[in-house]
């Protein structure tokens, strides 16, 4: 991991971008903390629409968790933003939108092709970036995944034993091979689900939150499109984190 720029966000946060190998991503600490009392770390996950586009919303994120104690990263998606193109890809997210606007549904060889390359990809990089912010100073465990895709945290929270908890944000197509996964996940959940998603396919959504392995899960469900989420959802979410990251 080298860093390659760092600002502070108001008084409170200090952001760092960084490279792990040629990936892009951002960490964001309290200024404050201490290195003998290492922060809990919360991933924040994101749609494939690139860290400039989503910067805005992650670095709000950010404060938030920054606010209740936690340092936070994230890093750019195979395939978006500055990475490389994936033709693949590119050509999958073609055949989804051919479907839509052509009002046919998306079918299963569409979303496998759309979302599980990407899974198998974007998972080991979010397991090497852990290991390298949890071996600096001042970060440590517990570890918390919070966003989307919802299939990247799935696989996560299923294969990767450091994440604690996870808060994942139901809204992208799901391969069916995610819902068999799903049964391997037993850390607390809590899902956010906005009811009238564009985008979702509401009853595969309610399926998957059906099908986490999950002893404590919660569906937190609003009324409003994708990017409707209220703040009063956010902070539940960020309560649940508390909770499960600093008991």
């Amino acid at each position: 991991m080298r860093f390659t720029s760092e600002h502070r966000l108001g008084d409170d946060i200090l952001e760092r971008r960084f490279l792990l190998g040629e990936i892009p991503g951002i960490l964001w600490t309290p200024a404050s903390a201490p290195a003998s009392a290492p922060a809990p770390l919360i991933l924040l996950g994101h749609p494939p629409l690139g860290l400039h586009r989503m910067y805005p919303r992650l670095a709000e994120r950010a404060r938030q968790a920054g606010a209740d104690g936690f340092a936070a990263a994230t890093v750019e998606l195979p395939g978006s933003g500055e990475r490389p193109r994936w033709p693949a890809l590119d050509r999958a997210r073609a055949d989804m939108r051919r479907a839509v606007e052509a009002g046919e549904p998306v079918g299963d060889e569409i979303v496998d092709a759309l979302v599980l390359p990407l899974v198998d990809r974007a998972v080991p990089e979010w397991q090497a970036a852990l290991d390298a912010l949890l071996a600096l100073p001042g970060i440590g465990g517990p570890v918390g995944y919070s966003g989307g895709v919802i299939s990247v945290g799935t696989r996560l929270a299923a294969v990767e034993p450091r994440v604690a908890a996870a808060v994942l944000f139901a809204g992208s197509l799901v391969p069916r091979v995610i819902f068999e996964e799903a049964r391997q996940v037993t850390v607390p959940l809590h899902v956010l689900l906005q009811w009238d998603d564009e985008g979702n396919d509401r009853q595969a959504a309610l399926d998957l939150f059906d099908a986490f392995g999950s002893e404590e899960k919660t569906l937190h469900a609003n009324m409003g499109g994708h990017t409707g989420v209220p703040q009063f959802a956010g902070d539940a979410a960020a309560r649940f984190l508390t909770r499960h990251l600093r008991p």
